[in-house]
């Protein structure tokens, strides 16, 4: 069963300490599954809200697959409601009332003929954590490049 990634929100893991991922099915139209096969969309900025013992994704930008066969009114940017598990849904719903925790979208890919939505619960990282990381890259690529040279 090949696995696709479709679409990943770039930042993600430099923005954020992921603590816990889950893996979500996604309610889309028809012409939503098209645009998400050619690379469309941008999950920058969008993240998961629950409400009542619903999960929805909010503003996953995904324009349409052809413009003027659009539908009238169509919102790129509309909820999309995630299909999770109850149990999933109060784990999730317990991890999200605790201060300084959210719930972003890392990924969006196809797995077989279904579209999956890779989420995580997420801390924001501090600024000096974002200096610590992209000094940890740097080092590793130094030594990747030493290694290489040698």
């Amino acid at each position: 069963m090949p696995m696709t990634t479709l679409v990943t929100h770039k930042k993600a893991r430099f923005n954020y300490e992921i603590l816990e991922s889950f893996e979500a099915g996604i309610e889309l139209l028809g012409f939503e599954v098209k645009a998400l096969r050619e690379h469309k969309g941008a999950l920058d900025g969008s993240y998961v809200t629950l409400r009542g013992s619903e999960a929805f994704l909010i503003n996953f930008d995904l324009p349409a697959y052809q413009e003027k066969n659009t539908p009238e009114g169509y919102d790129s940017k509309r909820n999309r409601k995630l299909l999770l598990t109850k149990a999933e849904i109060t784990k999730l719903s317990a991890q999200e009332s605790k201060k300084g925790l959210t719930i972003i979208p890392v990924s969006v890919y196809n797995k077989g003929r279904k579209v999956k939505v890779s989420i995580a619960i997420v801390r924001g990282k501090k600024e000096f954590d974002k200096r610590e990381t992209i000094k940890k890259r740097d080092t590793e690529r130094h030594i990747q490049r030493t290694l290489k040279n040698e």
